[in-house]
Formats: structure tokens, C-alpha cells, sequence
């Protein structure tokens, strides 16, 4: 078994695809930062500015639906890579291993 880790781990294929799956996880996790780095910033620096009523007749100001927009980006970045991880990474995987190990 520690020969086909050893041939899986130098395999070009392989390499891509760990690469692929870093590149998207940097780029989900930047996009979740950035985010939520801007809410912060906005609440430290135009704190008024989220306190606006979002009409005049409700107490539901600005700042709630974008607070409640930051958490579902975090839902939705999440079930990217879950989508992702398990139709495209999974399969480039288990062809890598199977092509490797020498199973038809």
C-alpha cells in the first residue's frame, strides 16, 4: 500500500488536482474573508450608515440583512466546495487511484 501512496504522490495528475483543490480553497476562503473584513469595517468606520431603517415603517435596519447575508456566503461557500469535493475532485481521484493501482 505505501508503494501506491508513493506513485499517487509523485503523479503529475495528482499534482494538478491537489493544486486545483488548493486554488479553490484559497479563492473561497479570501472571498469569506474579504467579506466579512468589509462588514467590519464598515460597522468600526459608517456604523450610522447600517443603522438606517430599511423602511419607515419597520425597526430592520441595513445592517441586519448584510449581517445575515455575510453568514449565508459562508453556506453557500461551503456547499461550493462540498459540490466541487464531491463530484469533480472525487472523481478525478478515484480515476487517479484506480489507474494506479492497476484496477480495471
Amino acid at each position: 500500500m505505501d508503494e501506491l501512496y508513493a506513485r499517487i504522490y509523485v503523479d503529475p495528475e495528482f499534482r494538478a488536482l491537489q493544486s486545483a483543490r488548493e486554488r479553490l480553497c484559497w479563492l473561497l476562503a479570501a472571498s469569506m474573508f474579504v467579506a466579512f473584513f468589509a462588514f467590519i469595517l464598515v460597522i468600526a468606520f459608517v456604523p450610522a450608515w447600517l443603522a438606517v431603517p430599511l423602511g419607515p415603517d419597520t425597526v430592520i435596519t441595513r445592517g441586519i440583512p448584510i449581517g445575515v447575508g455575510v453568514i449565508l456566503l459562508g453556506f453557500v461557500l461551503t456547499g461550493i466546495y462540498v459540490w466541487r469535493a464531491n463530484g469533480e475532485f472525487d472523481r478525478r481521484n478515484a480515476a487517479l487511484i484506480r489507474r494506479l493501482s492497476g484496477e480495471p
